[in-house]
């Protein structure tokens, strides 16, 4: 009987997540083996399942599996306390394994938008200039150099998700702005 209770709570939990599935996990990058990061809303979370079911600016659904260690930026732990709505950076790896979870505003990550003027990933840096014309250098997390923002180059507008640790803004990842 209690064998036959929890068949039934796994058959839910793949039922409720399988409207995420329809679109499939994106295909490989043939090549590829860093992190890939996308800005995204949560749409559902599954603690049993370890799965985070998050939508796209551009409307997509995407299911993340959490991957061993996942780190986590805002909140109490990986995946708890991340309600629907709640604005994140999830950094992912080609089979679709969520390596790194930032929360976006309150008790998260903060943003910032500004022209670049120098990203230097060996010193793990960016420079930017801001519309007010003061230059600030953060420094970059290890995955934000290694990974984040290949295709932009100086004098672009980016925006910076950024914490503040050790005295100084971290940024986490950046991307083009919209702006």
């Amino acid at each position: 009987m209690r064998l036959f209770w929890h068949l039934q709570l796994l058959s839910l939990v793949a039922l409720g997540a399988a409207p995420a599935y329809a679109q499939g996990p994106p295909p490989p990058i043939h090549g590829f083996n860093g992190t890939i990061a996308t800005e995204a809303t949560v749409k559902a979370e599954h603690k049993a399942a370890h799965k985070i079911a998050v939508e796209t600016a551009d409307g997509v659904e995407h299911v993340y599996d959490e991957a061993k260690g996942v780190v986590r930026h805002g909140g109490n732990g990986p995946l708890s306390d991340l309600a629907p709505g709640t604005t994140v950076v999830v950094h992912y790896t080609a089979d679709n394994s969520a390596q790194e979870i930032d929360q976006v505003g309150p008790g998260g990550l903060s943003t910032t938008e500004g022209i670049v003027t120098k990203i230097d990933r060996g010193k793990k840096s960016i420079t930017i200039r801001y519309d007010n014309h003061k230059i600030e250098t953060l420094k970059l997390t290890d995955r934000a150099a290694a990974d984040v923002g290949k295709n932009i180059e100086p004098d672009t507008r980016i925006v910076v998700y950024y914490s503040e640790q050790d005295g100084g803004k971290v940024t986490h990842y950046f991307k083009k702005s919209k702006g």
